[in-house]
């Protein structure tokens, strides 16, 4: 039997990656100001910025967009009671690949090693929703 909490720390453990992202964001925007390598200016309209700060700006964008299908899987399956041990296990799944397809955005930026990251959370959400659907389709 799972905690009535189990589908909601899989969301919470992604919320913080996310504040984790902002706050490194704000320190390197600052090192490159203060490094003389940007302007406060160029993060006004964020046409152009140092690559450091610009990996941590793309992955922090893409925090929102796969994920925001996945708190509204993990809402759904929680309303209509559809999760268990697998649902919650796919949960903390595709947040661990949100962790590893973060750490590889912002470190070396490796395409090769950050595409798997992203497949692996690609296809726990989408087993996620295919349970979801085989659920309230059954009930």
């Amino acid at each position: 039997m799972i905690s009535d909490q189990s589908m909601i720390w899989p969301m919470f453990a992604h919320v913080v990656l996310v504040f984790v992202l902002y706050v490194l964001l704000s320190r390197r925007r600052v090192a490159a100001v203060k490094g003389g390598r940007a302007t406060v200016a160029q993060f006004r309209q964020n046409l152009s910025e140092p690559e450091d700060s610009l990996f941590v700006h793309n992955n922090l964008k893409n925090q929102f967009e796969l994920p925001i299908f996945f708190h509204v899987a993990c809402i759904a399956i929680y309303i209509v009671n559809a999760d268990n041990i697998g649902t919650v296990l796919l949960a903390w799944l595709f947040v661990i690949s949100r962790y590893v397809h973060s750490y590889i955005h912002i470190s070396t930026n490796h395409i090769a090693h950050r595409r798997p990251a992203f497949i692996v959370g690609f296809g726990a959400l989408l087993i996620m929703w295919i349970w979801l659907a085989i659920w309230m389709v059954l009930t």
